[in-house]
């Protein structure tokens, strides 16, 4: 039996909930898939300059915060993926002190790691913090064998495979390190998306935006930049799950992991509401007779966890209406 390494979308939002995935993995292992293990949580400590890949909240992380969930992770051994995708950064940014101090934290740990995009960055992160895991993202689209070997060939931990190579099994034969490349499962784009490239660079520019309002007065912060797509349809798991991109589940362990040597899959979905995101969960990683328990489980786990808020009729009092 393949094994398939899972990686969750997630460090502020949804990090409650995919420890309540965990907890439940470590209680009830026979809900899940043979071979499923979860590897890392990836995402941002909101708000990172560097952060790319999907729109940041306007939060902001204590450092308190960021060390108690690295250190939380590590000891479920789990690795932490900085999302550190933003294809606008220049030296100067570089400097960031937040950023560097969600480094420094990720870096008392080998197995933790960045997602990068951006070849500045890149030298950065390997001449200042060399024990850190580099992963190639996805943000890149390559879209050609001879690209994706190209960058195989390269000191990535991971390469993050385009999602218009999914079940392309003619094409992933052709590619190098199959132990050594991740693949999107439920990519919401549209197969072949002509605009996917001009999206992540509207969220990079998007992020900095966000980062320059946060110490601007109300009236003068900036407008964002707007984004439509006519591609887009959904990002619900049932509307895109007929997409000839989106891997299906029982082709995890089986198909890829087995047969074909890829073990490491990542689950989009960092800015994914809870519910469907729990449905996504339910189909990638648990057997199909536990699914329902494992959603009621979780559903009571946001509730109990006052992470969505369940609204009680208010209490009334009774008077008996006059007849006059």
């Amino acid at each position: 039996m393949g094994e398939a390494y899972f990686h969750l979308p997630g460090l502020r939002k949804n990090f409650p909930l995919n420890m309540m995935v965990v907890n439940l993995m470590d209680a009830h292992p026979e809900y899940f898939r043979e071979g499923v293990k979860i590897k890392s949580f990836y995402g941002e400590f909101p708000v990172s300059l560097w952060n790319g890949g999907r729109n940041g909240a306007d939060d902001q992380c204590s450092a308190e915060y960021v060390t108690n969930i690295v250190k939380t992770l590590n000891s479920h051994d789990i690795s932490v993926r900085l999302t550190f995708t933003n294809m606008t950064l220049t030296e100067y940014d570089l400097e960031d002190p937040y950023c560097n101090f969600c480094l420094d934290e990720i870096a008392h740990d080998d197995r933790n790691a960045v997602i990068i995009f951006s070849p500045i960055l890149e030298e950065y992160i390997r001449n200042k913090y060399p024990n850190i895991k580099i992963v190639s993202s996805t943000c890149k689209r390559l879209t050609e064998i001879d690209k994706v070997n190209e960058e195989l060939s390269k000191p990535y931990d991971l390469v993050v495979l385009d999602y218009d190579f999914n079940n392309n099994f003619e094409a992933l034969e052709k590619i190098h390190n199959h132990d050594r490349c991740e693949i999107l499962v439920n990519a919401i784009c549209t197969p072949g998306c002509p605009r996917r490239s001009d999206h992540y660079k509207n969220i990079a520019e998007n992020q900095r935006i966000l980062f320059k309002n946060r110490s601007m007065p109300e009236g003068k912060k900036i407008p964002y930049k707007k984004w439509e797509c006519k591609y887009y349809k959904d990002s619900n798991f049932y509307c895109i799950k007929d997409y000839p991109t989106v891997v299906l589940p029982e082709d995890v362990v089986g198909k890829y992991s087995e047969e074909l040597g890829f073990h490491n899959f990542k689950i989009e979905g960092r800015t994914e509401k809870y519910f469907s995101l729990i449905e996504t969960y339910s189909n990638y990683l648990v057997k199909p007779e536990y699914q329902g328990i494992f959603r009621l489980k979780l559903y009571d786990g946001l509730v109990n966890n006052r992470l969505v808020s369940v609204v009680r009729p208010k209490p009334q009092q009774f008077i008996m209406p006059s007849k006059e």
